[in-house]
């Protein structure tokens, strides 16, 4: 089968050429129909939008995208042209606990603040929200836990969002991208919120950019709404808004998720769903990670240690210097390794 796929996607590639298919790997915001016109299976990232303009008259009849977020796949024009698709659900959770983990740290350095006087607000609690709150918890923070959906459900332990906004010394945001159906997530820190803000909070948004409304984030920034900002994901990406960047605490180009173990993980995840579709009965050829150059860690404390893995303030700088060049940071980053990877020495 031919095989389309985004070449930034590691470790797919020859794990699909040793299942006996030909792959033609290009840049995923290049892939265009002719590309797929012949192809029976494609695997994107988000910058590959999967619809009408990419799909009609194509062969594609499996899409894997190796993300967590799937707007960038049209669902109703997929089934209605009988296209399965798939995505890579809790994929890069390490990988965004450890991003969120690092800023809390230096914020709390910055501040010379402990996590233990802190209140955490979380909004979305799926497989990401959950771990930072579980992760909180265990460092001492106070939390809360804003999840509209699942209370909807009958499950318990939410506050409201008004809540969130009154009491939290730092609100994360990891909801799913939504914008219609009874709990839209667009723009859900808007005016609105930042203007109930009450204890000028660290702001972070790691989740999609469009949940953030920018100019109203920037806006809350400069009234002295927000203490400071951690920021991520972008509306409009890799066309940013200059001025949110250059104020923002830690600003980083789309990479909260890059580590080696959540790559590894979403490559894998796609790849056993494609080899369940087509039925495929050999082994799989799954990649493995290497331990680290530099397997143990040691350090004052816990936050310490984390930082020492992972300093997103070495992201910062590079996008702030050169904010032009966020496409090719994002596309050329060397994946990091997760906490788990090494052995902590706290001394």
């Amino acid at each position: 089968m031919k095989i389309v796929m985004d070449e930034k996607i590691p470790y797919l590639a020859d794990a699909l050429t040793a299942m006996g298919h030909k792959v033609v790997a290009k840049p995923g915001g290049e892939i265009c129909a002719a590309d797929v016109k012949d192809a029976g299976a494609l695997f994107v990232r988000t910058r590959t939008f999967c619809n009408a303009d990419l799909l009609e008259g194509s062969n594609v009849r499996f899409i894997g995208t190796a993300t967590i977020g799937y707007d960038h796949i049209d669902d109703a024009y997929c089934r209605s042209r009988g296209i399965f698709w798939t995505s890579a659900p809790a994929c890069n959770a390490g990988g965004v606990l450890q991003y969120v983990q690092s800023a809390v740290y230096l914020w709390c350095r910055k501040c010379n603040r402990s996590p233990k006087e802190l209140t955490l607000g979380v909004v979305g609690v799926g497989a990401i929200g959950s771990r930072i709150a579980s992760w909180a918890q265990s460092a001492g923070m106070s939390v809360l836990l804003n999840d509209p959906p699942r209370e909807a459900a009958g499950e318990r332990g939410f506050v409201s969002l008004q809540q969130i906004a009154a009491e939290s010394d730092i609100i994360t945001f990891h909801p799913t991208l939504t914008r219609d159906g009874e709990f839209p997530s667009y723009h859900l820190a808007g005016k609105n919120f930042f203007d109930s803000l009450q204890r000028m909070p660290l702001f972070i948004n790691a989740s999609r950019g469009p949940v953030a409304d920018n100019e109203a984030l920037l806006s809350a920034y400069k009234n002295g709404k927000i203490a400071d900002i951690v920021i991520d994901v972008w509306e409009g990406e890799p066309d940013i808004n200059r001025e949110l960047l250059d104020v923002s605490f830690i600003a980083t180009p789309h990479i909260a998720g890059y580590s080696a173990e959540g790559k590894l993980n979403a490559t894998n995840i796609v790849l056993k769903k494609f080899a369940d579709y087509t039925e495929y009965k050999g082994k799989l050829p799954l990649a493995t990670l290497p331990a680290p150059s530099q397997p143990t860690i040691k350090a004052p404390t816990e936050g310490e240690a984390l930082i020492e893995i992972y300093n997103p303030m070495h992201d910062t700088e590079p996008l702030k210097n050169n904010p032009q060049t966020f496409e090719a940071l994002r596309n050329n980053y060397k994946f990091r390794r997760e906490p788990s990877a090494y052995k902590i020495e706290i001394s």
